[in-house]
């Protein structure tokens, strides 16, 4: 494919994969604090949200083996865009409700949660099967700036518009509802355009005997033959089943695992600890360490210059690791996801009024991520090659929802423990793992990957 053909279908199929991620991770959050529920329970129930993230290589060969990842897409798309108007259905009609009255809607966002994750499995695989190396590193930047540009029109502009109806309708949950509907409408859109620009013919292997396919996908050969057709159905199944095994046994016995597996727990330690907190710090009134601002306010401030700052970081940093490599990008790109956590650091201990100040200190922290964290997303690709490239990268975007999973699930009793301020000072004391394992891992990388 050509960079042209590929822009039609990469940033907005990675924007729609970043769109109930970061609803059901991020912006429920949200939902719930406006809705009463207290820091340390909307942490812990949020940040068990991400354990579909943790567990998706447990069913990625069948994504593999069964249909093609065209078919998983659009499939998972449309009952992505259906679960979200139920959602929209099945919350509080009041606010300050007890933990219990949050347990139809929690089911609801597991579901969404389990969906979301299998259609991340196809998406990144097939992704992974349709660009070159060189592609991959080009393209890397817009598709993690789109994934990136979806989190801040979750904290952004569906925060901005549910805020706006909280205001017109005086009622926090209707507002919510109608938002959530207008969130499905919009997935309802993305499917559609998907289901016209997505290629159709996705590249296979066949072992040499013809009793089993590789884990890298069923569809259409170069011949435009249905290749499940010359595979039976037991020879199918039984190739799912050793291509499971196959593919967990060949992850963990690449060379240097261990120090890989750290990686990818540890790199965004900082961040994993900040995010659940970001939205309460923001909405908390002043006179408990927060910022005092309202819920559009909020929105506003991740809307504007945020989704300016981490286009330009991201797009900035896909060009210069197609330039320079992943292994001379690595440490200046960790350094730029890192540090920038001080500013939350500095705001919890001015407690700025001035809301240009907010909006600057955001700005900084998002360029900061969006040029940062494409050396993380680069990585996991140049970790995933050989063999089974497909499950590879999803277990590695399993250890990336589990590094943001625990942290997060304790981040809430953490705050209630040391404030605000206590609490940023001990993420950037994490920004010392971020650091530790880049010193480790840039001599292991190959010098010239990613580089054309």
């Amino acid at each position: 494919m050509n960079s042209r053909s590929l822009l039609a279908w990469v940033p907005t199929l990675y924007f729609f994969e970043g769109i109930p991620y970061f609803l059901v991770n991020v912006v429920s959050v949200t939902l719930f604090k406006r809705l009463g529920m207290d820091n340390a329970s909307l942490a812990a129930l949020t940040s068990l949200l991400y354990l579909p993230w943790v567990i998706k290589p447990l069913w990625s060969p069948l994504v593999d083996i069964y249909k093609t990842k065209r078919w998983w897409i659009l499939t998972m798309q449309a009952a992505l865009t259906l679960s979200f108007a139920v959602l929209a259905l099945s919350l509080p009609h009041s606010v300050g409700r007890p933990v219990s009255a949050f347990v139809p809607s929690l089911i609801i966002f597991y579901i969404a949660a389990m969906l979301s994750a299998t259609h991340d499995i196809a998406a990144d695989g097939f992704y992974m099967l349709s660009l070159s190396e060189h592609h991959q590193s080009l393209f890397v930047g817009i598709r993690s700036t789109f994934y990136r540009i979806s989190s801040v029109f979750g904290q952004g502009v569906i925060v901005v518009v549910a805020g706006l109806l909280e205001t017109r309708y005086g009622n926090i949950p209707k507002a919510w509802s109608y938002t959530l509907l207008g969130s499905s409408f919009l997935l309802l859109l993305l499917s559609v355009w998907h289901f016209f620009v997505l290629p159709r013919k996705e590249d296979v292997m066949v072992h040499a005997d013809g009793s089993a396919v590789e884990i890298e996908g069923l569809g259409e050969n170069s011949a435009g033959k249905d290749v499940k057709n010359n595979v039976s159905d037991a020879n199918l199944y039984k190739s799912a089943g050793k291509s499971f095994t196959d593919a967990f046994g060949s992850f963990f016995r690449k060379p240097g695992i261990l120090l890989a597996m750290l990686f990818l727990l540890f790199f965004r330690l900082p961040e994993a600890f900040c995010v659940k907190m970001l939205t309460p710090f923001m909405l908390d009134p002043v006179s408990v360490g927060g910022l005092g601002l309202s819920t559009t306010q909020s929105g506003l401030v991740y809307g504007t210059v945020g989704v300016i700052a981490l286009t330009i970081g991201g797009i900035l940093g896909g060009i210069f690791a197609a330039r320079v490599g992943l292994r001379k990008a690595l440490w200046p790109m960790a350094l730029s996801l890192a540090l920038p956590c001080a500013v939350y650091l500095y705001m919890a201990i001015a407690q700025p009024s001035q809301i240009w100040v907010v909006y600057l200190c955001v700005a900084f922290d998002q360029f900061g991520y969006g040029f940062g964290f494409t050396a993380y997303l680069l990585y996991m690709i140049y970790f995933s090659e050989g063999e089974y490239k497909t499950s590879h990268y999803a277990i590695c975007t399993a250890f990336m929802a589990l590094s943001m999973m625990v942290p997060g699930f304790f981040a809430g009793w953490l705050q209630s423990a040391l404030g605000y301020v206590g609490f940023f000072v001990m993420v950037m004391i994490c920004c010392f793992a971020t650091i530790t394992l880049t010193t480790l891992l840039v001599p292991h990388i190959r010098p010239d990957y990613g580089k054309k």
